[in-house]
């Protein structure tokens, strides 16, 4: 026994025993530039770190609460798909890997699809969630994709896709580069109908994800510093035996190569994305107010939308200030004509 355990009284020993635990995830280390972020300021932020910017990966639902209209929409219901076909296992047995990643996420699987309004403009949306094995592929995934594909479809809206995943998941097999064809399938049949399909590459997007869905949409938004490829950097390097470029599969580098259409920040992502949707849905666009509840009473009648165009086009027909000297109209033509020949 320790002599101190015999001098100091019981409750004095325990102002030292007794340790106070700190909660895991406190605090949130930026991958990039080290800085150490408070995992609320995080939150509000939609975790993107506030110096440098990095985009940190978000779960499924909380990206769907973001992106609608007040954080309001429905979930839909997803098929079933067999449940480890293959009887699959490897160090561990393919069912307790899925009943591990479905505790941690609380999700059935990697797709997530939500149908609610974006910016009053009604649109489905799927997003993946890396958390759940990777964000892979599997046959409940592919399912879930073509229900969503479907769904918009037979509504006449457009489809939304925020990709993340490390590809086809190994522990289905064929069975999961099957899905590959068969979203293609149900996107082409969106495609036909004359509706929009919009993905959004985030990090990472790799294997056979891009070389399918991921990559045949109609605009292809990535978010900064996103990893998007098929093959790893490592692999390509030890295959054509170079050094690649800095930046190589990052969402900036493919965008100078054309990969990708756009790169938008994750707080204008939403905007973006109802600006892409009525543009493509051939809809008027926007007005700028804050209220998006505004009544279709407040509207101006379709009479007096074009009677006020009539005095515009009126006003741009008006002739120029009559009140010019010659002189003046010389020296402005001859600058004009300089400026044309330079």
């Amino acid at each position: 026994m320790n002599w101190i355990n015999s001098v100091v009284r019981p409750k004095i020993q325990n102002l030292w025993s007794n340790k106070r635990e700190v909660p895991e995830n406190l605090w949130i280390k930026c991958p990039e530039s080290g800085e150490m972020v408070f995992h609320r300021d995080l939150e509000a932020n939609d975790f993107v770190i506030p110096n440098s910017g990095f985009h940190m990966r978000m779960s499924a639902e909380r990206r769907l609460t973001k992106l609608f209209d007040y954080g309001s929409f429905e979930k839909l219901k997803l098929p079933t798909a067999p449940v480890d076909p293959l009887k699959f296992r490897d160090e561990r047995r393919y069912t307790d890997r899925l009943k591990d990643a479905r505790a941690k996420t609380g999700y059935e699987d990697a797709i997530m699809i939500g149908k609610g309004r974006l910016e009053e403009n009604i649109v489905i949306v799927a997003v993946q969630d890396f958390n759940f094995m990777g964000g892979s592929l599997g046959m409940a995934a592919g399912e879930a994709i073509i229900t969503g594909f479907q769904a918009a479809t037979a509504a006449g809206v457009p489809f939304i896709l925020f990709a993340a995943s490390g590809g086809a998941r190994m522990q289905e097999g064929i069975l999961s580069l099957m899905q590959l064809p068969r979203t293609t399938v149900a996107l082409q049949q969106h495609r036909e109908a004359g509706l929009p399909y919009l993905v959004v590459l985030t990090n990472p997007t790799t294997g056979g994800v891009t070389a399918s869905y991921a990559m045949l949409g109609d605009v292809h938004i990535a978010e900064p510093g996103a990893l998007i490829g098929f093959a790893g950097q490592r692999v390509i390097e030890q295959t054509i035996r170079e050094k690649l470029p800095e930046g190589f599969q990052r969402s900036e580098y493919l965008l100078e190569h054309g990969m990708v259409d756009m790169v938008v920040h994750r707080h204008k992502m939403r905007e973006t994305l109802a600006n892409l949707c009525r543009l493509l849905m051939k809809q008027p666009a926007a007005a700028m107010t804050t209220n998006l509840l505004e009544s279709d009473a407040a509207k101006p009648s379709k009479a007096e939308q074009e009677k006020a165009d009539d005095e515009l086009e009126v006003i741009e027909l008006e002739p120029v200030d009559s009140e010019l000297k010659p002189a003046d109209n010389s020296a402005q033509m001859s600058g004009k004509a300089t400026s044309t020949v330079s």
